[in-house]
């Protein structure tokens, strides 16, 4: 059974009666008791344990049971009152022997020994079994079946028969070393979002396991009398919570402080009562025989002592068990960091990004939201939203989107941890969008590249193909002409001569174009000179403005090189006019390369070819900009900036 198909709607009525009539069966017991005044022997820690756990137990399944109807919740209500009718039982039947003539003290006096039986081991023999968020397996069915077969060999042997303590207690002990496991093993390695509290049930189930060892163990060993119970005492401190959080899972119902504070206090209790009695049972055994004031005098201020630093060290785990890593916010940023090194794609970064914030402070979901979208979701959505914003370098990148578990709202501890785990989540966010803006270039870079070796397939193909197939065709002509008009031969071949000089021109000119001998050898400036001399003499003036630039990487001068050609390219042949200007300025790391023409300017409806997406690649490559518009009066300006830092 899963906790979907129990349902998520409470059942208060039911809930409420059972926590009431166990609490009613707790009163009505140490009643009994202090009206009995008993002598001090073992029977008494085990009526306190019955005690406590009819109280405890009783509690913790009226409240899951009025917030989640589930299996779990009603054994833990059946268990609460047969413990609390066993304590009862041994309460009344102390005080019949002082009062006697007290009605149907030979009906409830041996249910003392029996009531406790079936509530109690199914709580670590069957109920980890059932706390799964996923139908039961097969491996879970069968620890089901043998929970319930190993309670009811307990039941009938220690009832019925006078079989050996070891025989009735080990099928006990192995199906609950099973449960412990089975739990350890989900905890470890199950689904993230069912393996909230399991690692408390997995020590609770195995410490429960390990209190009825003692019932193996001979009689006759000293301090026996003591352990067992005492173990039983310790378990109940914070097994229930253990229950509570994993029925619940992270939908508390604004129960973190109450759970938090009957945790420690219980937990405390425990601790000290402990702490007293081995204390005082040492120095008993050291002081002269019947100074037992002296010892308990000395186990009273070991207590005292112990009280606030067990009280600290009980706090800080108990809040992380309630609150999560949430309690700790530099303990849930520090997980949330190994995400970086465990995540294979950006997305499965942002991804665990989302759900360990949502483990760490018990939220119900976590949904982290960009403009174009959703980048990553965790959890289910149901409550009231509230968002924070993930902001990068002054930019608002996204928002991060919670909603509270049903019934709760957002406090000032979860507000403030949310705010400091968003920039963990920010980071993420850059890493993702970086890896997109890396993706997106690259592709662009690859579409650019084609383009512009297409351009030059074109350039060989339509200009320098069939010229040189001409020069072949005059060289034929001029062939035939040898014979007969040696004069018109030369004069072909002269013409042809001039015809493959241009070509050569030509070829040079591309040569020079995509990165010339002189950029490589002199620099930048001197590269645009000889570029602004070469223009010349084809008739477009071009004139070069440069400072003196500091040392500067081959990227960068091939870049702003090739911005250079292939914005003088664009204004000789569309703008109209007879020249243009180069400026090349150096300033706060940066190099600025403006082209300014008196053309008919540009039109930025007609979008660009392939010169303009090439010289945008250029900039951006590099991590700068490219802008290009329209001067006043007339012509166009073509500005690239790019930051030296990038050689």
């Amino acid at each position: 059974m899963t906790e979907g198909s129990a349902g998520t709607g409470g059942a208060p009525v039911p809930a409420a009666v059972m926590a009431v009539s166990a609490w009613i069966l707790v009163v009505l017991s140490v009643v009994a008791f202090v009206r009995a005044d008993p002598g001090i022997d073992s029977n008494q820690l085990f009526f306190l344990v019955d005690v406590v756990g009819a109280a405890v137990y009783g509690t913790v399944a009226g409240v899951v049971l009025a917030r989640r109807v589930h299996p779990v919740p009603i054994i833990m209500g059946l268990t609460a009152i047969g413990v609390g009718v066993a304590a009862l039982s041994y309460s009344y039947s102390q005080l019949a022997l002082v009062r006697p003539g007290l009605p149907w003290v030979d009906v409830l006096s041996p249910l003392q020994n029996t009531a406790w039986i079936p509530g109690t081991l199914s709580l670590f023999l069957i109920v980890p079994w059932l706390i799964r968020d996923h139908p039961l397996g097969v491996g879970a069915k069968l620890g089901v079946l043998a929970g319930i077969a190993a309670t009811a060999w307990y039941f009938w042997s220690r009832t019925f028969t006078d079989i050996p303590a070891v025989w009735v207690i080990a099928p006990v002990l192995v199906v609950g070393s099973a449960a412990a496991a089975d739990c350890g093993w989900r905890w470890r390695h199950g689904p993230p979002d069912e393996r909230v509290g399991l690692g408390w049930m997995f020590l609770g189930t195995a410490l429960m396991t390990a209190a009825y060892v003692p019932l193996a163990l001979p009689a006759s060993l000293p301090g026996l009398w003591v352990l067992n119970p005492l173990a039983h005492l310790a378990v109940q401190a914070f097994y229930p919570v253990a229950i509570l959080v994993c029925i619940l899972r992270q939908r508390m119902w604004g129960l973190n402080l109450a759970v938090s504070r009957a945790t420690v206090a219980g937990t405390l209790t425990v601790l000290l009562l402990v702490l007293y009695v081995v204390v005082a049972t040492a120095v008993t055994a050291l002081l002269p025989e019947g100074d037992s004031v002296g010892a308990q005098v000395v186990a009273a201020g070991v207590v005292a002592v112990a009280v606030q630093p067990v009280r600290l060290w009980l706090q800080r785990r108990v809040h992380r068990l309630v609150y999560g890593e949430g309690a700790d916010p530099a303990r849930a940023v520090r997980t949330l960091g190994r995400q970086f090194g465990s995540a294979e794609t950006p997305e499965q970064l942002l991804e665990g990004l989302a759900a360990g914030v949502g483990v760490a402070l018990r939220l119900e979901s976590v949904s982290v939201r960009r403009a174009n979208g959703v980048a990553a979701v965790w959890g289910s959505a149901t409550g009231h939203a509230e968002s924070v914003e993930l902001a990068h370098r002054g930019a608002v990148l996204g928002t991060m989107v919670v909603t509270a578990p049903p019934g709760e709202s957002l406090g000032a501890r979860t507000r403030r941890s949310l705010t400091e785990l968003s920039a963990v989540v920010t980071a993420g966010l850059v890493v993702l969008q970086s890896a997109e803006n890396l993706q997106e270039a690259r592709r662009r870079l690859a579409s650019v590249r084609l383009e512009e070796r297409q351009m030059i397939r074109r350039e060989l193909h339509d200009g320098l193909g069939p010229s040189l197939a001409g020069i072949r065709l005059g060289l034929q002509g001029a062939r035939n002409l040898l014979g007969s008009d040696p004069a018109a031969a030369a004069e072909l071949i002269d013409a042809l001569q001039e015809q493959l000089d241009h070509q050569v021109e030509g070829v040079r000119q591309l040569s020079r174009s995509m990165f010339p001998p002189v950029l490589d050898e002199l620099g930048l400036v001197p590269a645009l000179h000889e570029l602004a001399a070469n223009q010349s003499r084809s008739g477009f003036q071009l004139r070069v403005q440069a400072e003196p630039p500091p040392r500067l990487g081959a990227e960068i001068s091939a870049a702003a090189y090739g911005i250079v050609v292939e914005a003088v390219t664009n204004a000789r042949r569309h703008s109209g006019a007879d020249g243009c200007r180069v400026d090349a300025t150096f300033a706060r790391e940066m190099l600025t390369v403006v082209i300014h023409d008196d053309g008919c300017g540009f039109d930025p409806a007609g979008g660009g070819g392939v010169g303009t997406r090439s010289m945008r690649e250029r900039a951006h490559e590099l991590g700068g900009t490219l802008h290009i518009e329209s001067a006043r009066p007339t012509g166009t300006v073509v500005t690239a900036r790019l930051p030296l830092t990038a050689s």
